[in-house]
């Protein structure tokens, strides 16, 4: 079986980008590309990244009309990336849309509650309640759009996946027990997110700003 780490690549830089792949390339399962890369790379720079022959997960958080999603996933389909990422808070009709303009291969996965926030944040934009209701709510609309799965933090992962038992659940923030938070609040182990029903495991700085990133990479494998 695969790794369940998917180490999150958020350079801007291509050169960068592939000299991290090269060396995490054999202790994690997959590969996520964010924004960054993509708005600096766009499809070439993914395709540079897929000769590695690990799955790509394409973290692209689309959010726009029903209409103008579509039109994106269908744009993305050429690169047929693993996963695609949309966001809930677009509403069932883009979601749905989205999951109807993607690949067969592709999981389509809706973001939640992104995990740098917290019920204050939440407040400030007008969602009442904490965060854990939040993500149930919009999970309840992923599942009814249609979608493969959800992306959430590793504090809500035991919740939904008794909500939805065949999602996959993509989880992101997650820290060794040692590690630095950075800007996560909501962020658990990755042993901790595994036993609580985690998919896959999305692993950036702990990884990536290591002094010996395949060590780190298997240091963390380990504890899976």
């Amino acid at each position: 079986m695969s790794s369940a780490i998917y180490v999150a690549i958020d350079t801007p830089n291509l050169d960068k980008a592939a000299a991290l792949v090269t060396q995490v390339q054999h202790h994690v399962g997959g590969i996520k590309l964010g924004l960054e890369f993509f708005c600096a790379n766009g499809h070439h720079g993914v395709r540079e990244i897929q000769k590695f022959g690990l799955p790509i997960f394409l973290d692209l958080k689309l959010h726009d009309i029903p209409n103008t999603v579509a039109k994106a996933v269908q744009a993305i389909n050429a690169l047929e990336p693993a996963i695609l990422t949309i966001h809930a808070a677009g509403g069932r009709a883009m979601m749905e849309n989205a999951k109807a303009a993607a690949g067969t291969n592709t999981k389509v996965v809706a973001v939640s509650v992104l995990t740098s926030l917290d019920a204050n944040d939440l407040s400030d934009i007008g969602v009442q309640g904490d965060a854990h209701e939040q993500v149930d709510r919009l999970a309840k609309l992923a599942r009814e759009s249609g979608l493969d799965g959800l992306v959430c933090s590793g504090a809500e992962v035991a919740q939904i996946r008794k909500l939805w038992p065949e999602a996959y659940l993509v989880v992101p923030g997650v820290r060794p027990a040692n590690g630095e938070m950075g800007d996560q609040k909501r962020a658990v182990t990755p042993r901790q997110a595994l036993n609580a029903g985690a998919s896959i495991l999305v692993i950036g700085r702990p990884i990536t700003q290591a002094t010996n990133p395949d060590q780190a990479a298997r240091e963390i494998e380990a504890t899976l």
